[in-house]
């Protein structure tokens, strides 16, 4: 037996799978495949669910008594009527209070966005770099304006697509050089056949935004058609991809500028990491500011490579399209099958962020699919266009591969000279490359909000920021990303072999998924949607299988590792949130129900002004408050330990949002409605906080109380358990410990090994 560690189970608005639904995957799914919630949601009960908690309430009524006595006996008020002045509140060590209000009957208060600044010079330091960076925090109601527009959305959605630009025909070219001057001759078809699986691909992730309209990225796609082990591997193939895309585009940008600027060459690791810590504060800010902010480099990027195009096309005219040929290069190697499949394998990194518009569905503004299938559409347009005039130009102009010079800086050369237009040209393309992450900064956090919601990942990664972003998805791609750039030393060359494999498995699997979907459905037009999602399928299956094999050695048995420890650990994360929502499930039976005593009459009249100056037990005057989060056994056997006591009791449930604070009263009314209750809405997503001021307010109605405040609190038997709940116990813990005659107590609640 290991050590036991403890873990709250005080979360706001759900815990860890507590009501028992661990068969209902699917059900949960067509539930919350629309929009990501700004918080964990209050899990919905089912009918058996529903039934189990009216028994439990049926055995609370036969011991707790009247519900009327328990609420005839709180001393205090807990709409908490009139609000005090601030200076009549002891101030306390805890930063972020808010203020609260009477909302409605039965008592309901929210926390409003009036944080108070922490007294401490580098608490208030901190506090407001922080707001200078993420800007003021935004209410929850607000995710329905935080969506994009088609316009942004293009520009943020299809950087990693555009971007690949840049450095898919020079990856070709790479492979191909090794054969010699004659092995360029099959840059053309290479390219040909690329442009062909960019077209295919695109047109079958059309298909996939029709039938998901509310979001369809490979892991659901895969997870719906293929089952759950097919679901992970594609999730964890996309994880791997977004990861090296921010590593990817980041050292291709400061490439870019290190061929403008070649005394730049020695600081590229400092100046990669700088640009992830750039990006890290930008999408801290919310997706719609982050779009704002990140798009321009996209449209310019898109104006200079047709620029360039149209130019050297009109270069090339003047001496009748005669292609330059190539300077003599010595044949390291055979022209070979296995040479230019190396070469088609390379060159498809130029598919990688095709994906991204499916899975982002839900971020843009309604209608969410239309709009997503026509920014789809215009993505995929651009991309076949900017790729295959890149690939026209380097066959008329005859570059080949330098070790100082990008492909493309050296096309702008020949179009422009050094002039204004090339340097305009390498800024939009460092600019591109920089701001291609953002693709990833997207999809990264939004794939993780999925695993969690479905019980394989941490269950932090379902709630947002301040700013309604998925901060802590956000901030471990930036740790991840920053990682693996500084080990590889910002070097392209390096990172690439890594890139396709993960991104073409995710392909694979959605598209078969899709062809699953289509075979089952047949609707209207299944035969023709069936068609595309196979070719898309079979393609892709190819373009992975290639790069597997063909640069397994060169690094690719890293991303192929990854992906199976990745898969390793999430199931391992689905066993324990499994085994925990087995323990916390209601059972009609074996709930503790408090003893059948009367309630003491309170001693009223007590001076107040007395704190902490009671010296026999006769001078105590107690209020315990209850923090339930869900009804489950761990609330249940909190609830028990309370009224047992015999004292006057308020139970206290925090929500995010009304809706959810509505449901959890529907919920508390079939228990039996046996206690007070109060419930705040926290519409800021603050937990700890509002709890702490609400408390902080009834104690000033009373300050002759003694308050108990009861936490029911998971205890868990390993330390690396600890991840997988939040830690909101302690913090409410070291909250409340300053203020005075406020006692914490823990109710704990042992998970099985």
């Amino acid at each position: 037996m290991g050590k036991k560690h403890t873990n709250d189970s005080f979360q706001s608005g759900t815990n860890d799978g507590s009501d028992g639904r661990g068969e209902q995957d699917q059900h949960q799914r067509e539930q919350d495949t629309s929009a990501p919630t700004p918080s964990e949601r209050l899990p919905t009960l089912d009918e058996r669910n529903i039934s189990v908690l009216r028994r439990v309430g049926n055995e609370w009524r036969r011991f707790s008594g009247n519900p009327e006595v328990w609420r005839d006996a709180l001393p205090v008020d807990p709409s908490l009527g009139t609000y005090p002045d601030h200076a009549e509140i002891r101030p306390t060590r805890f930063g972020r209070f808010v203020r609260v209000f009477l909302q409605s009957e039965p008592p309901t208060v929210e926390a409003t966005s009036a944080a108070e600044v922490p007294p401490s010079l580098l608490g208030r330091i901190g506090y407001y770099l922080k707001r200078i960076v993420l800007g003021a925090p935004l209410k929850s109601s607000a995710i329905v304006h935080e969506r994009m527009r088609k316009l942004v959305a293009l520009a943020v959605l299809s950087a990693d697509a555009l971007s690949s630009v840049a450095y898919g025909p020079e990856a070709i070219l790479a492979i191909l050089v090794l054969g010699g001057s004659a092995a360029l001759t099959y840059t053309p078809p290479i390219a040909a056949v690329i442009a062909f699986l960019m077209l295919t691909v695109g047109l079958s992730y059309r298909q996939t935004i029709r039938a998901y309209p509310h979001g369809g990225g490979s892991y659901i796609v895969a997870s719906d058609n293929l089952g759950h082990v097919p679901g992970l591997v594609a999730a964890a193939g996309l994880l791997t991809d977004y990861i090296l895309t921010v590593a990817v585009s980041v050292s291709s940008g400061i490439a870019a500028i290190t061929s403008a600027i070649p005394s730049l060459a020695q600081a590229i690791v400092p100046l990669g990491v700088g640009v992830i810590v750039v990006l890290l504060a930008g999408n801290l800010r919310g997706v719609r500011q982050a779009g704002v902010i990140f798009a321009a480099p996209t449209y310019a990027f898109i104006f200079a490579i047709f620029t360039l195009v149209i130019v050297g096309l009109s270069q090339a005219a003047g001496r009748g399209f005669h292609p330059i040929p190539p300077p003599p290069l010595p044949a390291m190697e055979a022209v070979s099958v296995l040479l230019l499949l190396r070469a088609f394998a390379s060159g498809s990194t130029a598919m990688t962020g095709i994906e991204a518009i499916s899975n982002a569905v839900p971020a843009f503004q309604p209608v969410e699919w239309r709009n997503a299938r026509t920014t789809l559409t215009w993505m995929v347009g651009l991309l076949i266009a900017l790729f295959v005039g890149t690939i026209t130009l380097i066959h008329l102009y005859g570059v080949v591969p330098n070790a100082h010079e990008t492909i493309l800086s050296q096309l702008a050369h020949r179009s422009f000279d050094s002039g204004f237009m090339y340097a305009f040209t390498q800024a939009a393309t460092a600019a591109i490359l920089l701001m291609a992450a953002n693709t990833a900064y997207n999809d990264f956090p939004r794939v993780l909000f999925l695993l969690a919601r479905d019980r394989y990942a941490p269950r932090t990664f379902l709630r947002m920021g301040d700013r309604l972003a998925f901060s802590n998805g956000i901030i471990l791609l930036s740790v991840i990303a920053t990682v693996i750039y500084v080990v590889f030393g910002g070097k392209t060359d390096l990172l690439i072999p890594l890139y396709a494999v993960g991104v073409f498995l995710a392909f694979t699997l959605s598209q078969a998924g899709m062809v699953v979907h289509w075979w089952r459905l047949r609707d209207a037009h299944w035969r023709r949607s069936l068609f595309f999602n196979a070719i898309g399928c079979l393609l892709s299956a190819i373009v992975f299988l290639t790069a597997g094999l063909t640069k397994f050695t060169e690094g690719a048995w890293v991303a192929l590792l990854t992906i199976g420890l990745f898969i390793l650990v999430a199931m391992r994360i689905r066993r324990h949130y499994d085994l925990a929502a087995q323990a916390l499930a209601l059972q009609a039976g074996v709930i503790e129900v408090p003893q059948p005593q009367r309630l003491p009459a309170l001693v009223s009249g007590v001076e107040a002004g007395l704190a902490e100056a009671e010296e026999t037990p006769e001078e105590i005057h107690h209020l315990v408050i209850v923090l339930v989060a869900s009804l489950d056994r761990a609330s249940m056997r909190a609830l028990a330990y309370a009224a047992s006591l015999q004292q006057p009791v308020l139970v206290l449930h925090l929500s995010s949002t009304e809706e959810d604070a509505k449901r959890f009263r529907d919920y508390w009314h079939l228990w039996g409605d046996h206690l007070p209750l109060a419930v705040i809405v926290s519409p800021y997503r603050a937990i700890v906080a509002p709890i702490v001021k609400y408390i902080e307010v009834l104690h000033w109605q009373r300050p002759d109380l003694t308050v108990t405040v009861i936490l029911p609190e998971i205890v868990v038997r390993h330390w690396w358990h600890r991840i997988l709940h939040g830690q909101t116990a302690s913090q409410l813990r070291h909250a409340l410990r300053p203020l005075p005659k406020i006692v914490v107590t823990t109710i704990p609640f042992h998970l099985p090994d």
